[in-house]
């Protein structure tokens, strides 16, 4: 985890659907506490991501911050307590893992809504995350492999964290993924 923040275990994410408010909102959190700012990225359609991490106490008060900043802009947020030291390399980009088995996906029409089902996701079973992060049209993916059994469990489990109505788009298990499919995935 010492890659993705020095000051703790935790992250925060909060996603805008204005990149001014976003912008704004960005600097209320770097303000409000000690965190560390992760990333920040304009995705289409206009919206701003915002991911930090440190000690819960501090990434919980800079949540804070930024929602009340951001106001009605705010279209998804969260906060991750322990974060699975397999999703930093997953939100960077694909992970290429030694084997791919079954393939599991989970499609949500926001962001933030995939890192969280992503995290959830990789502590429910033995899977690989391969991705968990935006797509083009700004929506979020979430890739993984495993054997079959763990990939249906930690489909369901990254599903169930999924509250918003009408957040998810797909969810998606093939037991045995073609070897060219694969090659798309992981490259």
């Amino acid at each position: 985890m010492s890659e993705l923040s020095q000051r703790g275990p935790s992250i925060g994410f909060l996603e805008t659907s204005s990149i001014a408010r976003g912008i704004e909102a960005t600097d209320a959190m770097m303000k409000k506490a000690a965190v560390d700012l992760l990333m920040t990225t304009i995705v289409p359609r206009g919206k701003y991501l915002i991911m930090i991490g440190g000690a819960v106490a501090d990434v919980e008060a800079s949540m804070r911050a930024g929602r009340e900043t951001a106001g009605s802009s705010v279209m998804d947020e969260f906060v991750i307590q322990n974060v699975h030291p397999q999703l930093p390399a997953a939100i960077k980009g694909r992970v290429k893992p030694e084997r791919l088995e079954a393939v599991g996906l989970i499609e949500t029409k926001e962001v933030a809504s995939a890192i969280y089902a992503g995290d959830a996701a990789v502590k429910a079973a033995a899977v690989t995350l391969i991705e968990a992060r935006n797509q083009p049209g700004a929506k979020g993916l979430v890739v993984l492999t495993g054997d079959v059994g763990a990939v249906r469990a930690a489909v369901a489990a990254g599903v169930a964290t999924i509250k918003k109505e009408g957040m998810l788009v797909a969810e998606v298990v093939i037991p045995r993924a073609h070897e060219d499919l694969v090659k798309s995935l992981t490259s």
